[in-house]
């Protein structure tokens, strides 16, 4: 039952940390473009759509590689931050890297700009930051057995039983 449980928060870490690396995705590939523009502020239904399109891209691309560092996170009881970071560094370097068409002849990726690897893989740490706060702080505790209830004190000399 502990595991179903632990399921429900690791699901429920994951899409926050999708909606908030979502978040830092789309605001930081506008936000150049609409302050070089000098027009009207943004229509607030048009942004929310953007974000959630923006959402459903992270989480489209990302569901793989974030599940396997939960896997692993989970398996091994890592509840360091630093290794949540790191791990959405590396899944947000991923999720770049794998739109970027890969020459296999000279081993390397044609066109990287640097600036979009840099939004997505500092959009990854912070995922993992947020996946951590809410779900990899009690990485695999669910297999600790509880903790037993402490012996009652030890009754009075003379009292009855």
């Amino acid at each position: 039952m502990a595991l179903i449980g632990r399921l429900v928060v690791i699901a429920f870490a994951f899409l926050v940390a999708c909606f908030v690396a979502g978040l830092v995705v789309v605001t930081a590939i506008l936000f150049p473009e609409r302050s070089a523009l000098g027009i009207a502020p943004i229509d607030q239904s048009a942004f929310q759509i953007v974000i959630g399109f923006g959402f459903i891209f992270v989480s489209g691309f990302a569901l793989i590689p974030a599940m396997l560092i939960a896997l692993i996170t989970e398996a091994l009881s890592i509840r360091s931050v630093l290794a949540y970071a790191i791990g959405g560094g590396l899944v947000g370097a991923a999720c770049y890297l794998g739109l970027i068409p890969f020459d296999p002849e000279t081993f390397r990726f044609d066109s990287i700009d640097h600036r979009q690897f840099e939004i997505l893989s500092g959009a990854g740490i912070l995922g993992g930051l947020v996946y951590w706060l809410i779900a990899g702080r009690n990485a695999g505790r669910w297999r600790e057995p509880p903790p037993a209830f402490p012996s009652p004190p030890p009754l009075p000399s003379g009292s009855p039983r």
